[in-house]
């Protein structure tokens, strides 16, 4: 009498948990890396601004042009800024949002580049660098404190390294916008 029961009790249970094994897909964390695709260096500004209308010039220093753009994503909005020279892009740096989840957009560029060359973490921030992606330098910067999440993620040309001393990074790095 008690394996019947029992056997009730294994069964019923199987019943739910079989139906508990849907794929459930978060509405906010379906962001791929091809967002940024119009913004990857060499691309024209003329093509970005069919795409993004609302481009802001923020500042201009010579042959060189800072523009600020809101990506959108569902509800959500988060800053991108790209260089211009010569109406090209030289490189682009996106505040990613909190919401992102790290291992999720992480995973997606290990995914489309590889695992990353180098990594370094410190006090719980990590830094993680493609030195050669698809001709680009991609820096993806992450934090964890209760849940893990992305800061950042900046992608420069490869090809022409005097670029890196004027790059998006090394200008928020010193602070100089």
């Amino acid at each position: 009498m008690s394996k019947i029961y029992l056997l009730t009790i294994v069964l019923t249970f199987q019943f739910f948990v079989n139906t508990a094994k849907a794929l459930i897909e978060e509405p906010n964390y379906n962001f791929t890396f091809d967002k940024f695709e119009v913004f990857n260096p060499g691309k024209n500004l003329s093509d970005i601004k069919k795409t993004y209308p609302k481009v802001k010039l923020i500042n201009k220093s010579g042959s060189t042009e800072l523009y600020e753009v809101d990506i959108i994503h569902q509800r959500y909005k988060f800053p991108l800024y790209f260089q211009i020279k010569e109406q090209k892009v030289v490189d682009y740096f996106a505040r990613l949002p909190n919401y992102f989840i790290h291992d999720t957009f992480h995973q997606s560029l290990i995914n489309r580049f590889g695992k990353q060359n180098k990594f370094y973490n410190k006090n719980s921030t990590s830094f993680y660098m493609w030195s050669n992606a698809n001709g680009n330098i991609i820096t993806y910067s992450g934090a964890c404190t209760i849940t893990c999440f992305p800061i950042f993620v900046h992608v420069i040309s490869s090809k022409d390294q005097t670029l890196l001393k004027e790059s998006l990074l090394e200008k928020f790095n010193k602070n100089q916008l």
